[in-house]
């Protein structure tokens, strides 16, 4: 068992019991949010279409004869975010700056441009850009809902629990009921109060009224995430599976779906899954993972193909695929030694629950305990519960 600072202890412990109560009432009373300014972000847009593509094309030859008009920059903008993150292409993140552009280097530029800003920095794993940005918009915009909710993501992406629980805290009074419990069930499942908080968010995902498919799919995939990490694998299959009935082609799920399905010694079901989804490298690594598994013969032509995209993506000098990267060398390459170096350089940036993994797996297979150490100190520090990750922690003991 895995004993943490005291004093932070009860800090957390009187942290929950404050956030339960806050759970418990917004669960009773939850009524039907109206936004009180147009800043507010509601839903993203339904996944991308050929009628979609062809209104992006036309927004953006609106914006060559009027470059400088605002509105119009920042709506191309956020649909070139959308439809990046559906079809898991980085391009149209760098299309979504260039629509900026006359804005991009202001110091103070608008709120929707500074917000926008900021989750390309986030995307682009430049997070301490990013919650600057955030910060000023939250300064200008208190009631930004999407503001606090991307600054709640990136602190705790980087292990910042306490400060990713205060950036929740908002939530309740700007945002749904939804958005709020989610946001701050998903901070509190890494922080030692894992069974509490997927009690609470199972309860309003099942019995509230969702109007938003969004935040449907978020909720579910939390829920399904923390059922497997308490090792409840029949109840995080049966909410992996509700999800993929609202989208089949969110990249976030599949990845996750396919870790959980990897772990269970489906390799097949992971290789239906994927076949067609090849585009995204982190889908790719779960194909390649899976095929090496079943020993099919495509395994090796994935392994090659992902060794281009990770040397293109070094080239770039994108730092947000190192986990992967780590994830690749290790067990496709068989390279244990570069792999730690790779998930120690990745820690660095980002301290979720599978960059703790990959770091310590490769530090098993160096016979490495030293280099994770850092791994060790940081979960015994917020109490983070996880069956794989136990298991991992019990061989280096």
């Amino acid at each position: 068992m895995i004993v943490f600072n005291t004093h932070f202890q009860k800090f957390l412990l009187l942290n929950w019991a404050i956030t339960y109560q806050i759970l418990s009432v917004a669960i009773v009373h939850a009524e039907p949010y109206v936004p009180n300014n147009d800043s507010v972000v509601l839903q993203t847009l339904p996944s991308s279409g050929n009628s979609y593509v062809q209104e992006l094309r036309q927004l953006r030859n609106k914006l060559l004869n009027a470059p400088i008009d605002l509105a119009l920059a920042v709506e191309l903008a956020q649909g070139y975010l959308q439809i990046g993150r559906t079809l898991a292409d980085p391009r149209y993140d760098g299309y979504a700056q260039a629509a900026l552009q006359p804005w991009w280097h202001m110091v103070h530029p608008p709120p929707e441009v500074l917000l926008l800003r900021a989750i390309l920095h986030q995307r682009r794993h430049d997070f301490e850009r990013a919650l600057t940005d955030l910060d000023h918009v939250i300064q200008i915009q208190p009631y930004n809902s999407q503001a606090w909710l991307t600054q709640s993501v990136i602190h705790q992406v980087r292990g910042n629990y306490q400060d990713a629980h205060q950036s929740c805290l908002p939530l309740f009074r700007i945002s749904s009921a939804l958005i709020a419990i989610t946001c701050i069930a998903n901070v509190a499942s890494l922080n030692g109060n894992a069974q509490k908080s997927y009690l609470a968010l199972k309860k309003i995902v099942q019995n509230a009224a969702i109007s938003s498919q969004h935040e449907k799919l978020w909720g579910l995939t939390i829920l399904a995430e923390t059922a497997t990490r308490l090792g409840k694998n029949l109840e995080a299959e049966e909410f992996f599976k509700t999800a993929l009935t609202v989208d089949r082609r969110d990249v976030y799920l599949l990845g996750a779906y396919c870790d959980f399905l990897l772990d269970q010694g489906r390799a097949e079901d992971v290789q239906t899954l994927l076949k067609h989804a090849t585009q995204h490298d982190g889908l790719l690594l779960r194909l390649a993972l899976a095929e090496q598994q079943l020993q099919a013969p495509t395994h090796e032509k994935y392994v090659q193909e992902l060794k281009a995209r990770f040397a293109a993506n070094r080239l770039r000098g994108e730092a947000q695929h190192l986990r992967d990267e780590s994830r690749f060398t290790l067990l496709l390459l068989h390279q244990p030694q570069q792999a730690l170096e790779l998930a120690q350089q990745n820690w660095h940036v980002q301290r979720e629950p599978w960059d703790a993994r990959i770091l310590l797996e490769a530090a098993l297979q160096n016979g490495d305990r030293s280099a994770a150490q850092p791994v060790l100190d940081w979960l015994m520090s917020v109490n983070l519960e996880d069956v794989q990750l136990e298991k991992l922690v019990e061989k280096l003991l």
